[in-house]
């Protein structure tokens, strides 16, 4: 059984203000939470609309018609528990940084998460304007991957000027990525969907890199900036 406080929290924490006032957020899905709570999460509440065998998982059953009151999404799937947000975690002293300059869309948050879990990227930086991590939509599009991805928010130019990574950016003209030498130890910064790397960070960024067009190609004048994450981060692999 639910109460009606709960009910309260747990609809609250769909908006960011909440979030931070109770410290909190909400995770739907059993392979999300799982992953949250092999991961180290801490869950406060936990409910389902089957019994859950596995006693590591202490749950409240209730029914599907409370656990739909409670969900942000159009279906609930079964599974929601409400987890502590997490303190932040360090950078390590070497490896690749992703940041993120202006990124809104919770899709492209939620998938370039998923992309650095795929290509062990395990901090990502976010500027102050970047949609926030736990919104729901972010959550549900990382597909778990916000389990094992440190993320943190900061005044970007100032960590960037601060930092000792090599720092690259992608831009629409540059250096195509293919040809370009690559270190481990690097920051890439990924700019807005709207308006790529803003001007201020620009300034800040040594190396100006680009996907070049397929020679012949015609069309699209850009790619996703999720797409484009994914695609820089495969030839970094690549090394």
């Amino acid at each position: 059984m639910i109460s009606n406080s709960e009910i309260k929290l747990i609809t609250s924490l769909q908006q960011k203000k909440y979030r931070s006032l109770h410290g909190c957020f909400v995770a739907e899905g059993e392979k999300l939470i799982r992953d949250l709570w092999t991961s180290g999460g801490a869950a406060t509440h936990f409910f389902t609309t089957t019994e859950v065998l596995d006693t590591a998982l202490p749950s409240v059953l209730i029914s599907d018609r409370d656990l739909n009151k409670i969900s942000s999404l159009k279906q609930a799937n079964g599974w929601l528990a409400v987890f502590r947000i997490p303190e932040p975690v360090a950078l390590p002293d070497d490896g690749l940084v992703l940041a993120l300059d202006g990124i809104r869309d919770p899709g492209n948050l939620g998938t370039i998460l998923r992309l650095c879990d795929w290509y062990g990227v395990s901090h990502v930086v976010c500027s102050p304007d970047t949609v926030d991590l736990y919104n729901p939509k972010v959550i549900q599009a990382s597909m778990g991957s916000i389990a094992r991805t440190h993320v943190s928010y900061s005044d970007l130019n100032q960590f960037l000027t601060q930092n000792t990574r090599t720092v690259y950016g992608a831009f629409l003209e540059g250096t195509p990525i293919q040809q370009a030498s690559l270190p481990s130890n690097a920051v890439l910064v990924m700019g807005s969907e709207a308006h790529g790397i803003s001007p201020e960070i620009a300034a800040t960024i040594e190396h100006a890199i680009t996907i070049a067009r397929i020679e012949g190609s015609s069309g699209a004048e850009s790619l996703n900036v999720a797409m484009a994450t994914g695609i820089m981060l495969h030839e970094w692999h690549r090394g």
